[in-house]
């Protein structure tokens, strides 16, 4: 479960040059100007926004549009040098820590305003005050792995330190304030059964989705036996899952994965201590197939485009060697 990763790098070249500036940086690079909060949005861990203005400014506010460079900034700084552009001054902004937390967004800020000497505002004005050798966190409830854009961004702490510092030690604090925003966490068993015995896909399967999904910290895994009847015992491979989420949202977003079209893949079965969760539970649904076609039309509005495409794969695989 990620609860913490960086942001884009954000540079600006000052120059007399703007145009001719920019058309380079579109040859260059193949992109176009976009919006601000666009391309912070669309942007990835350690990929670029740059920005183009005149050389009188010194202080790094960002224009209304910027270009997203899917390069890191040391990579696009060299190239800039190594192709001579007629650029006069080169900007840092502040370096972008997303910090993810479930709720208490506010106690969370004023967690790290106290713990590192910084100041809470609003992800916009730190991004106005921020200078080089800054760092500005902000809080969001969002997945890290989703978009992130200045609106999700729910609050910000501009620190007038450097990242290197600050990251180290938020990655240590940072789990400390989880648990002092959330003490109390669901600990759900997930079991999973197979009469195909294609464990080795289906648990696959199910580790892409709740490490793509944020689902929460798999602190123990392995093999055991389940007995559905008396006197029949059947092997099952078990994880044990820390989570904020609630437990009957797990169950109903790993419904989507049991089943591919009309073809069942697995069992899986989820449990709070002793009680396993009911599909009844879940919702008015028909069947269990009703549930899990709702359920992996969910899965796949959430899901990343490489997680989506790599999980139908496997699926394909199984259907097709099941018909063999």
């Amino acid at each position: 479960m990620r609860f913490m990763r960086f942001g884009p790098s954000i540079i600006f070249l000052r120059t007399a040059h703007q145009e001719a500036v920019k058309g380079a940086i579109e040859e260059i690079f193949s992109v176009k100007e976009i919006p601000t909060d666009e391309a912070i949005k669309e942007s990835s861990e350690f990929e670029t926004v740059l920005f183009i203005t005149d050389e009188w400014i010194k202080r790094t506010l960002p224009p209304k549009a910027g270009f997203l460079i899917r390069h890191g900034a040391a990579y696009v700084i060299s190239t800039v040098v190594n192709r001579s552009l007629p650029v006069e001054k080169v900007h840092v902004e502040s370096t972008l820590i997303f910090l993810r937390v479930p709720e208490k967004i506010e106690e969370a800020l004023r967690f790290i305003a106290e713990k590192y000497g910084g100041k809470v505002m609003s992800f916009r004005e730190a991004l106005d005050e921020g200078e080089a050798g800054d760092t500005v966190v902000g809080v969001t409830r969002r997945r890290l792995g989703s978009p992130i854009g200045p609106e999700e961004i729910e609050g910000a702490v501009l620190i007038r330190r450097g990242f290197l510092q600050v990251y180290r030690e938020l990655s240590i604090d940072a789990p400390l304030l989880l648990f002092k925003l959330l003490p109390e966490w669901n600990e759900l068993t997930i079991k999973v059964y197979d009469t195909e015995r294609k464990y080795e896909e289906n648990i696959a399967r199910l580790m892409m989705v709740i490490e793509d999904l944020d689902l929460g910290f798999v602190v123990g895994e392995g093999w055991d036996w389940d007995y559905p009847r008396p006197f029949m015992r059947v092997p099952v491979y078990k994880l044990k899952l820390l989570t904020w989420e609630k437990p009957e949202r797990v169950k109903f977003l790993l419904k989507g994965i049991e089943y591919a079209g009309y073809k069942r893949l697995c069992d899986i079965d989820i449990f709070v201590g002793s009680k396993k969760i009911s599909w009844n539970s879940l919702g008015h649904y028909s069947s269990k197939f009703e549930l899990a076609k709702e359920a992996r039309k969910e899965l796949e509005s959430q899901l990343s485009k490489d997680v989506l495409e790599k999980l139908r794969e496997i699926e394909e695989k199984l259907v097709r060697e099941a018909s063999d």
